[in-house]
């Protein structure tokens, strides 16, 4: 897989497929795995907050996910093949569990919600094997849940916990989990639940998933989308002035 870097931040220009692969080869090999999935907000925000740069930079794979930033990657003359969507890796991979026998555990959302989407999931992958999941307002019994996720036997973590919390949360805490493979998934289990829809194949194509997410929770979401992609267009610019001369 090609290592590029973006504004600081190292990434691994690759298709789905190869980022599947790559995934699986490591978990047969037992190769702890660290994944990050990095858009345009993640971006910004590690600019300011140096925790969260280094807990993504110590990331074993980043995969580029949002249009915004394979389109900002290509103009600054790296090769991005395809953008990389958590939602969709996690989909393949409980795919990839399902068929190898690989027991997930779902951590993160309120408790309805991951409950929720337990039984979704063992219903949408009947061979899975859902090894447990807890929800994401544990505060300071971390400890606690680390012990729970060891002991489940579990092979693959999924952490639904907004950024920075859950990057510093897995940072903090990877070796002592006893899984082979963990990825932050954000907002995932939300959309899966059907707590949140997701925008139209011609929306994330046209790296408009954004503006759609605005739409259905205006008052939490305008003002973040605002300032980070006015911020990411600033970034955007200056590097693009640098580059030419």
């Amino acid at each position: 897989m090609k290592r590029i870097e973006l504004f600081g931040c190292p990434m691994d220009a690759a298709t789905m497929e190869e980022t599947v692969a790559e995934i699986s080869t490591r978990i047969v090999t037992k190769q702890f795995t660290q994944h990050v999935a990095v858009n345009v907000a993640k971006l910004v925000h590690m600019q300011s907050d140096m925790q969260l740069a280094h807990s993504v930079r110590s990331c074993d794979l980043i995969s580029v996910d949002g249009m915004g930033v394979v389109w900002a990657a290509r103009m600054l003359g790296h090769a991005v093949p395809e953008r990389v969507a958590g939602v969709d890796l996690f989909d393949r991979l409980l795919t990839e569990a399902a068929s190898l026998g690989w027991p997930v555990y779902l951590l993160g959302a309120a408790d309805e919600v991951v409950a929720r989407v337990a039984t979704i999931c063992a219903i949408r992958y009947p061979r899975l094997q859902i090894a447990g999941y807890h929800h994401g307002y544990f505060g300071g019994d971390q400890w606690l849940v680390v012990d729970r996720i060891r002991e489940s036997g579990a092979r693959l973590l999924f952490v639904a916990i907004t950024s920075p919390t859950k990057e510093n949360f897995i940072e903090r805490w990877k070796a002592s989990l006893g899984v082979d493979f963990v990825m932050g998934v954000g907002g995932t289990f939300d959309v899966v639940a059907g707590k949140v829809n997701r925008a139209p194949r011609w929306m994330q194509r046209a790296g408009m998933e954004w503006l759609f997410r605005v739409l259905q929770e205006p008052r939490r979401m305008w003002r973040r989308y605002l300032v980070t992609n006015s911020k990411f267009a600033l970034m955007l610019g200056k590097a693009l002035t640098v580059q030419r001369h």
